[in-house]
């Protein structure tokens, strides 16, 4: 099972304290303090890696602390900083600090590979008491104690970075249409809510490969927690187009459609999202016969939409193709609108002669 959340407590390792030591050598009189600085503690790190799938990694530890670090010693010698932490997550994580006063503060988004967040720093290193000689006090006596590292409640959030996402009611056809694009083998079986979790295939295209998601069903309510819930959505903010899979030997494939609508639609990021309409199941008889009125009747409410529609069979290939050479071609025009809105206006100045 995919684990996409995880709440942890993180700190930074303790300063190690500083040393109080003179020199003692039968030729140097006066040798005066030698005692060096404490290491530093180590500091907890979350990095993005492509080679994580989900945050199972972290296992059952709900507590990270990275090394203490070690005490000064004579000869002014520095003690060992400690080994920072390293914690690697899934690209997509989000990781979000969490207070008692008030609700989670996004710290980071992890969206490439290599990215990586400093989540709690070790503490400082005490003073040797070499650092407090004076011409007053030549020969101090004390010295500086390490700090205390850096303590944080933070949440790990995963949402998958997709380029397509199929969403639909339950035993749609859902994991038959991602399997008939891509290499995933998902469970397909007869009976509702077979998918559990996202599950991700990746489909070649001309250009370059895309990431499919397929996602649990939705059924009317799930924002109010019926069904399996409406919280594996969060896998959909970051797609660039949806599908709406509709079952074409449902009783109201219409209504079908406005309650998924109505769904996708509360859950904040994914109203604006681009979508295509897809009815399955037309390779049986009743479907078929019924779809001169499916298409009246899902005129109206596709035109809301601003979407397209397209009739198919997961189950023997038919018009699968032409779905998804659409859904790609629109990844490509989202991608390429969000390219120019990201790039900043350069000022450009064009000074006037003087008179």
């Amino acid at each position: 099972m995919m684990i996409d959340t995880r709440e942890l407590v993180v700190r930074g390792g303790y300063g190690g304290d500083g040393c109080v030591s003179f020199r003692r050598e039968k030729y140097v009189p006066f040798g005066g303090p030698d005692g060096g600085d404490g290491g530093d503690g180590g500091s907890v790190f979350v990095v993005a890696s492509s080679n994580v799938a989900d945050l199972s990694l972290t296992g059952r530890r709900k507590e990270f602390v990275a090394e203490d670090g070690h005490r000064g010693a004579g000869w002014r010698k520095r003690g060992k900083s400690g080994r920072d932490l390293t914690i690697s997550v899934p690209v997509g994580t989000r990781v979000l600090t969490k207070t008692e006063a008030g609700p989670e503060t996004l710290l980071v988004d992890l969206r490439a590979s290599g990215q990586r967040c400093l989540v709690a720093r070790g503490g400082r290193g005490g003073s040797g008491n070499v650092r407090f000689a004076t011409a007053v006090n030549q020969a101090p006596e004390v010295a500086g104690k390490g700090t205390q590292g850096e303590e944080r409640h933070i949440v790990l959030e995963l949402r998958l970075v997709t380029d397509v996402c199929i969403v639909g009611q339950p035993n749609s056809g859902k994991s038959t249409l991602l399997a008939a694009v891509s290499r995933a083998r998902p469970q397909i079986a007869d009976y509702p809510f077979t998918t559990r979790q996202p599950v991700m295939g990746v489909m070649p295209g001309e250009r370059r490969d895309y990431v499919v998601a397929e996602l649990p069903g939705l059924v009317e309510g799930a924002h109010l927690g019926r069904g399996l819930g409406n919280a594996f959505l969060r896998h959909a903010v970051r797609t660039q187009v949806l599908i709406y899979l509709l079952d074409g030997s449902s009783v109201d494939p219409l209504d079908d459609l406005k309650t998924l609508d109505k769904e996708i639609a509360i859950y904040e990021g994914l109203s604006q999202k681009p979508k295509v309409v897809a009815v399955n199941k037309i390779d049986l008889p009743e479907v078929r016969s019924r779809l001169p009125g499916m298409k009246e009747s899902l005129g109206a409410v596709l035109s809301e939409l601003g979407a397209s529609a397209f009739y198919i069979s997961a189950a023997s290939g038919q018009a699968v193709l032409e779905l998804f050479s659409k859904a790609t071609a629109m990844v490509e025009q989202a991608s390429s609108e969000a390219e120019e809105t990201a790039q900043p206006r350069l000022a450009v100045f064009r000074p006037k002669p003087k008179r």
